[in-house]
């Protein structure tokens, strides 16, 4: 058997909103793509023709990631499917605006179960199965806060953030573990104008992100291969507006 002549990638989610640019960012690259999908079968096939147009192969895998002891066997056989797999891109994400005194039992489970469980048993099979290549994690520039608006959620996040770590550190160096997190790119259709508006205000650079700068993020960790266990913050410098109160500015009241 000849030797695949390039790599293939394995992106969950990847049918709709930013799974779908990073999978058609991977296959412009040259990357044939494993693309993953639950409910998405039409816009998978829609999503698959788009890829195919770059002249690779684009091969569907309609998956309950929360089906968790079934993963080795999906994955084994994506693998065997592709013959060529050497890069997973946990993309697939679930969200919940909740409190924590608001936040239900079946939502806590689920969210951490698509956000941490489904990505920590994808990369053990991953490991496993392939043995050589990248990782990367997609997370959530809320990882750098403590909004207990978003609690479940965001404590998934930040647990997938410290798993990015982790695995970097198990699986090197033969596997490179990398994450990164978007800011305010691809906002659900629901959101207002004005939303959009106010958020905005809170970016240094005075504008939301586009899908390409995370495509572009991802491509870069994955050429640069002294890289590992590094999460890429890509929000137009959002995260790191934390002035906080400036004592050089307190000027107590004379007595």
């Amino acid at each position: 058997m000849s030797r695949p002549r390039r790599g293939a990638a394995l992106v969950t989610g990847g049918a709709i909103r930013l799974g779908r640019e990073l999978a058609l960012a991977l296959a412009r690259a040259g990357y044939d793509i494993a693309l993953h999908y639950f409910s998405s079968e039409e816009e998978a096939e829609q999503t698959r023709r788009e890829i195919e147009a770059f002249g690779v192969r684009c091969e569907l895998f309609g998956f309950d990631l929360s089906d968790t002891p079934a993963l080795p066997t999906w994955m084994a056989a994506v693998a065997v499917r592709m013959g060529n797999l050497e890069v997973l891109v946990n993309s697939a994400s679930g969200y919940t605006q909740a409190t924590i005194a608001d936040t239900e039992s079946d939502d806590f489970d689920q969210l951490f179960a698509l956000n941490l469980k489904a990505p920590f048993f994808l990369i053990q099979a991953f490991a496993r199965q392939v043995q050589r290549g990248n990782i990367i994690n997609i997370l959530d520039n809320k990882i750098a806060y403590n909004q207990f608006s978003y609690a479940a959620y965001l404590l998934s996040k930040k647990g997938l953030a410290e798993l990015t770590r982790m695995a970097a550190l198990e699986f090197a160096p033969a596997i490179r573990v990398n994450g990164i997190a978007p800011g305010v790119t691809l906002p659900a259709e629901s959101r207002s104008a004005d939303y959009l508006q106010w958020r905005i205000e809170a970016i240094p650079l005075q504008r939301k992100g586009e899908g390409d700068h995370i495509a572009q993020a991802l491509l870069q960790l994955l050429a640069n291969d002294f890289i590992t266990g590094q999460i890429l913050v890509v929000d137009g410098g959002e995260g790191i507006a934390h002035v906080g109160r400036n004592a050089g500015a307190y000027h107590p009241a004379k007595v």
